[in-house]
């Protein structure tokens, strides 16, 4: 069956599909996936091996393979086990995705991956073998490599990311550049000078956009120093980072964090040298979760609804499952919420 929808990758493979290329009925196929008597041992091998070959993933049923997809949402994430567990950020995600899936009766299939290449592999396996409708996509990268084979494959996905890393993907996303100037000038306004940012990987999307934005409103102020350095966003890294920053020779007066858990962290660095926050450094967090309130002093945050924000993921993945046609959709931009951890620099 040269040129089937399945050897373009455009379409989940079906029993017709696979009765057309074995040249036996839809009935025989249904029969061999699901190991019941009613063909050959020869025949129930046949149709398997070109069921393989035409990317068909084993251990599901017939019915999977009919159907679109069981309701299932899709979610890998690239974090160590134990990371995630600490990461407000990502707890509060999945619960606002949850929020919407327990209405619709429907569930979220997370998985931890190692690194993107595997992503894709779980994501194919996911789409062809029937377990999801659908995924959520998150931590795009620049000319991230999940655009163009994803979307060959024809799986419905939302994407979490700016429209200018998402391809053809829904995309839904905060204006994460447009938070940071505004935070930078607020510090600035302060009388802040030495300013630093503590964030994550260069290679993420929303990293470089921060990044980016740090770097222009620094130089736009005229201020004397931005520092910015990369982590993996736990608490351990942006310990070592504060570190760093706060035993050099000129250590900034204020330090922007890009999660809450790394800016809980560089309080506990802070009184361990014996530096007073806010007096001698003010620290800011990002996600503004219920960490940044229990802390002394509480941390100043840039502040966004992260549970509205998942719960927006799972309708619009919805939509799209419906046959809506979506490009992107912006959410609320973060604000600043002064709190104890931030106040004017030493003199």
């Amino acid at each position: 069956m040269t040129g089937s929808r399945e050897e373009h990758g455009t379409a989940r493979l079906t029993i017709r599909d696979v009765a057309a290329r074995a040249g036996v009925s839809r009935a025989a196929v249904s029969l061999a996936f699901n190991d019941k008597p009613g063909v050959s041992a020869s025949t129930r091998a046949h149709i398997l091996a070109v069921a393989r070959e035409m990317g068909w993933e084993p251990n599901r049923s017939a019915k999977a393979l009919g159907e679109r997809g069981t309701g299932t949402v899709g979610l890998a994430i690239c974090r160590p086990a134990r990371q995630l567990g600490l990461e407000p950020f990502y707890m509060e995600f999945i619960s606002g995705i949850e929020s919407v899936l327990t209405q619709r009766s429907s569930a979220l299939l997370l998985r931890l991956v190692r690194d993107i290449d595997e992503e894709l592999d779980l994501q194919r396996h996911w789409w062809r073998s029937g377990q999801i409708a659908g995924s959520v996509l998150v931590d795009f990268r620049r000319e991230d490599p999940r655009v163009p084979v994803l979307a060959q494959l024809g799986m419905p996905a939302v994407a979490v990311g700016h429209p200018s890393l998402t391809g053809s993907f829904a995309a839904l996303w905060t204006d994460d550049g447009t938070a940071v100037t505004e935070c930078v000038r607020y510090l600035a306004a302060l009388g802040h000078r030495r300013l630093a940012r503590v964030g994550g990987s260069a290679e993420l999307g929303h990293s470089a956009i921060r990044a980016t934005a740090f770097a222009a409103a620094v130089r736009e102020l005229g201020l004397d120093e931005g520092r910015q350095l990369a982590t993996d966003f736990s608490g351990e890294q942006g310990a070592r980072a504060t570190r760093s920053l706060l035993a050099s020779a000129n250590r900034p007066t204020a330090i922007l964090y890009d999660n809450d858990l790394m800016a809980v962290a560089a309080l506990s660095v802070a009184a361990e040298m014996g530096l007073r926050v806010p007096a001698d450094v003010s620290l800011l967090a990002w996600d503004d979760s219920q960490l940044c309130q229990l802390t002394r002093p509480t941390l100043s945050a840039m502040s966004h609804d992260v549970h509205h924000f998942g719960a927006e993921v799972a309708r619009a993945l919805y939509d799209v499952l419906g046959g809506e046609r979506i490009t992107a959709r912006q959410m609320p931009t973060p604000v600043f919420t002064p709190r104890g951890s931030t106040g004017p620099p030493p003199r």
